[in-house]
């Protein structure tokens, strides 16, 4: 269930100053995942706010999102159809056509066909130099030594175009533009500049892909106020959770500006995982939330399920408005903004089960009696 709690932010360098409040909205549990979104008042460098959404998909349940003030952000039909893709009758995923494709993509998988792409695409060259990661003073800035912006995509933040590990991933596909911030997970030092590129972006989404810490290892700092009672403070903002509706302290412009974080909680701690409904829920759910500017994604490095995701967001978009799928050239554009987006042949077969399950959801949908052939896991060997 939801849970209703306020989150203080002070900017300790305008301490005495008269401050305004603007009270954010939390979620119920919905389709069986608990969603939080929250929205506050910032100023230019303001920017510190959100909640954990934590998805579990285990309940059926369905009960609405609730907002203070506003209303609902998705409505119930909404998210009972956030799992199922509903391409016309005329669209080349649709009928004996996607039979077709289904056993396609079967065949590719259980062949290990797709090796080959993935070897290909891992010769892939650099297409810029990574200096401004390199440089002594953003070596500490830097999760890990070998995951590095390219200079020509990378995220500016300030007036000094200041670093960050994190690049900007645009992927046209006919008129459309699909722009995504793909970033490491926060470091305890770079939290504050992780929160000034989310609010100099404008970006509404904050999209979650890891655990704090895995198999042991910390994977990302937390940097959002989480536990009641818990102040957490940076060099320029305090903030202290009191209940789960935030109150931001803004002392500058009094500006409105609306971020939902999400945090996908079914990623194992290795491998990938074993179905792509929980994960396409999630991505359905953030575009249905998305109104503006980048999507933040991040993992640990920013790189492997990161890609996954921005993968997957593209495959269910083409699907829905009938266009050819080339997963390989999705990779390759991105791989072109960021080194190493899709980290490994597990993470690429992925995407190929995702297009797989999602076509075979579909023509269970039209009323087909087709059922696939039992399924199996397809493990690279």
């Amino acid at each position: 269930e939801g849970r209703s709690e306020k989150i203080s932010l002070v900017d300790l360098s305008q301490r005495g100053r008269i401050h305004q409040r603007f009270f954010l909205k939390m979620a119920k549990e919905v389709g069986g995942w608990c969603v939080v979104c929250f929205q506050g008042y910032l100023s230019f460098f303001t920017t510190i706010f959100n909640l954990l959404c934590t998805l579990s998909f285990m309940s059926v349940k369905r009960k609405s999102l609730l907002c203070s003030s506003g209303p609902p952000l998705v409505s119930q039909e909404e998210l009972a159809s956030l799992a199922l893709i509903t391409p016309a009758k005329t669209s080349q995923y649709s009928g004996s056509r996607v039979k077709a494709l289904i056993k396609i993509l079967q065949h590719q998988l259980d062949q290990q066909e797709l090796i080959k792409e993935f070897l290909a695409l891992e010769h892939l060259k650099p297409s810029d130099n990574c200096l401004v990661g390199k440089a002594p003073e953003n070596r500490d800035k830097n999760r890990y030594r070998d995951i590095l912006p390219y200079d020509k995509t990378r995220v500016a933040i300030g007036e000094n175009q200041e670093y960050i590990n994190a690049s900007y991933i645009r992927i046209q596909i006919g008129a459309d533009e699909f722009f995504y911030i793909s970033c490491q997970g926060p470091l305890p030092s770079t939290v504050q500049a992780f929160w000034q590129m989310v609010w100099e972006n404008k970006s509404d989404i904050i999209a979650m892909m890891t655990q704090e810490v895995e198999r042991g290892r910390i994977k990302c700092h937390k940097y959002w106020p989480e536990k009641q009672n818990t102040l957490l403070t940076t060099d320029r903002y305090q903030l202290h959770l009191e209940n789960q509706q935030p109150s931001f302290v803004s002392f500058q412009t009094g500006e409105t500006h609306f971020v939902h974080h999400l945090k996908f909680t079914h990623w194992p701690d290795h491998g990938v995982p074993q179905s792509s409904e929980q994960l396409v829920r999630f991505i359905r759910y953030m575009r249905a939330v998305h109104h503006g500017g980048p999507i933040t994604v991040h993992c640990s490095a920013g790189i492997g399920r990161t890609g996954v995701l921005i993968c997957t967001d593209i495959i269910l978009h083409l699907i829905e408005n009938d266009l050819p799928i080339n997963v390989s050239d999705i990779v390759k554009e991105m791989r072109l903004q960021r080194h190493g987006m899709i980290q490994t042949k597990e993470q690429y077969f992925f995407c190929y089960k995702v297009w797989l399950e999602v076509l075979q959801g579909i023509l269970q949908l039209q009323g087909n009696q087709w059922q696939p052939e039992s399924p199996r896991d397809h493990k690279i060997v």
